[in-house]
């Protein structure tokens, strides 16, 4: 594939022009533009093993064709978005979605495609075919103790997977809570969580991390157990110094300012990483940057302003997709989440963080926008694609996906049917 990014680069006649072009704008600016570059050159995101197929809602699922069904096509999907962009060069496993046979084979695999493993998921928000006790009402935060310690038990399996294959973290994201009032007590279910917590938390190897992800409803609408970064935060906090808050940008309520939550928990160094999706209503999953584009760019500002005066030591940031295709081809989708990620990451850099310093303190609120709309309003792409160009992957990795007939060799390859596991 390599050689046909490369003829496909070839063909690219504009990128030089429009690379040029934002090279000297910038450069009258004072921007250390080798410096972005390299910046996003090295910026690598994991891919979820459950969003290489075909997402679905409650009411339905519908294939797209080509599908992965094992976790080696898994990989080798992965493989091909790396391929194309140089910035996917992890994957994000779900147990026991993917559960590898034979984890020095796995390994030796994603190795050829330059990818690594990033934090195992854990799965107690679902029963399993032949599980013992059901989750029903809840896993770690059950009144049963049986019940809490399958859960645990589980979590422990997830860690040492994650061992034989390189990780070093492991993400909880818990279903718990109740659905009517009354029905489950608020301070015996969080304390059988925290109990719970410390207890996964034991087993884990002293260089790995733990991400507590949060969510404010659903599946359970009446009371989650850890329902925002506040409580994630506190657990956390109970459980051990290499515990930290995760956060989902879908997991919100509408309007929260989630730049203000990244801000605090990096000020507190806490801030484990992120898991980038776009939503219009709750946790739509969509397409990262469809919906709230500044938003994302504000958010990223906290990024680089926080990591660069990061007085509380907070541990390097681990980047995650995680979106539900529903009506898209996936690895497009996941090709323009990339694209988006990288676009925000970029305009960001270009923010003067002395000079909109300056303002604040002078109380210029007129200039401390302006400071950010002009970063916001530039147009890094040039500087994107000569990252990937450098970096050996596509100028435009959409149009060389399509050229290339990816899709097209996947069905012929996999058949019009295949279904992946997970979403």
């Amino acid at each position: 594939m390599k050689d046909q990014i490369q003829n496909a680069n070839h063909k690219n006649l504009i990128h030089t022009d429009s690379f040029d072009y934002t090279t000297n704008m910038l450069s009258k600016k004072n921007v250390q533009i080798e410096k972005v570059i390299t910046q996003l050159i090295d910026f690598q995101v994991a891919i979820p093993s459950w969003a290489l197929g075909a997402g679905g809602t409650r009411f339905g699922r519908f294939g797209y064709g080509g599908e992965p069904s094992t976790l080696g096509e898994k990989i080798d999907d992965v493989g091909i978005l790396h391929a194309l962009t140089g910035s996917a060069g992890s994957i994000s496993l779900h147990i026991p979605w993917d559960i590898p046979s034979d984890p020095s084979a796995i390994k030796e695999r994603a190795a050829s495609h330059g990818i690594i493993f990033d934090a195992v998921n854990s799965n107690t928000f679902q029963d399993q075919k032949g599980q013992r006790k059901s989750y029903k009402y809840g896993s770690l935060c059950n009144e049963d103790a049986a019940v809490r310690e399958q859960a645990i038990a589980h979590n422990h399996e997830v860690i040492k997977i994650g061992e034989s294959l390189g990780s070093k973290s492991i993400t909880v994201w818990l279903a718990d809570g109740s659905t009517f009032p009354g029905q489950a007590s608020f301070r015996r279910t969080l304390d059988h969580t925290a109990n719970s917590l410390k207890n996964i938390y034991s087993e884990m190897p002293t260089d790995w991390r733990m991400f507590i992800e949060y969510k404010p409803y659903e599946p359970n609408f009446y009371h989650t157990v850890i329902q925002d970064w506040g409580t994630s935060l506190m657990l956390a906090t109970e459980t051990g110094d290499r515990a930290h808050t995760l956060v989902d940008l879908g997991h919100h309520l509408p309007n929260t300012n989630i730049e203000n939550i990244v801000s605090t928990l990096i000020y507190k160094g806490r801030l484990g990483g992120f898991h980038f999706n776009d939503s219009k209503y709750g946790d739509d999953d969509l397409t990262v940057g469809s919906i709230k584009p500044y938003q994302l760019f504000l958010i990223f500002n906290e990024l680089v302003a926080g990591m660069e005066n990061n007085t509380a030591d907070n541990p390097p940031l681990a980047w995650m997709i995680d979106a539900s295709h529903n009506v898209k081809d996936p690895l497009e989708d996941l090709l323009q989440s990339l694209d988006a990620i990288l676009i925000s990451y970029a305009q960001a850099l270009l923010i003067d963080q002395e000079k909109l310093k300056n303002a604040q303190i002078n109380h210029d609120v007129v200039a401390c926008q302006e400071i950010l709309h002009e970063a916001y309003r530039t147009d890094v792409r040039p500087l994107v694609a000569e990252a990937r160009k450098r970096a050996g992957a596509a100028i435009n990795p959409i149009d060389t996906y399509r050229d290339l007939k990816i899709r097209e060799s996947l069905i012929l390859k996999r058949g019009q049917h295949s279904q992946a596991t997970g979403l």
